[in-house]
């Protein structure tokens, strides 16, 4: 079993890590998918999927929130907490593009382009924009 902490211990490990489009190698470069296939890797091992090539704007449907619902627990997004995946879309009719793991309630750690691996507070923009929110498996349910 895993615990919400070690989530969140993991996620921040990645802080200061570079973006980089399609990487996902701690302290050399990641994205926002993949700082969650990082995370995923040391908590719960191997990748359960192969991850296909991308584009910063591909993708039709709700590709990450389906791909999640295969490995994880979906969540209702008023019940994030420390060390839950949180999937974004920018408009409300456009699929959700942007992922990070929760440190709390109120923070997150997420990739974004042109900047380093970030915590940062759920503030209400970032609140408005969440669309689906889920839990790792092995953890406890405290």
């Amino acid at each position: 079993m895993t615990h919400p902490s070690d989530i969140v211990r993991v996620a921040r490990e990645w802080v200061g890590t570079p973006y980089r489009h399609q990487g996902s190698l701690k302290g050399v470069g990641t994205d926002c998918l993949g700082l969650v296939r990082g995370v995923w890797r040391e908590i719960a091992g191997c990748e359960p999927e192969a991850t296909p090539a991308y584009s910063a704007d591909a993708g039709e449907g709700e590709t990450l929130a389906e791909a999640a619902r295969r490995h994880m627990k979906e969540i209702p997004c008023a019940d994030v907490r420390g060390g839950d995946l949180l999937l974004f879309r920018w408009r409300a009719h456009l699929p959700a593009r942007h992922a990070g793991i929760a440190t709390s309630e109120t923070h997150m750690v997420h990739a974004q382009e042109n900047a380093c691996v970030t915590e940062i507070y759920l503030s209400n923009w970032w609140r408005r924009h969440l669309a689906f929110a889920f839990r790792f498996p092995g953890t406890d349910s405290e």
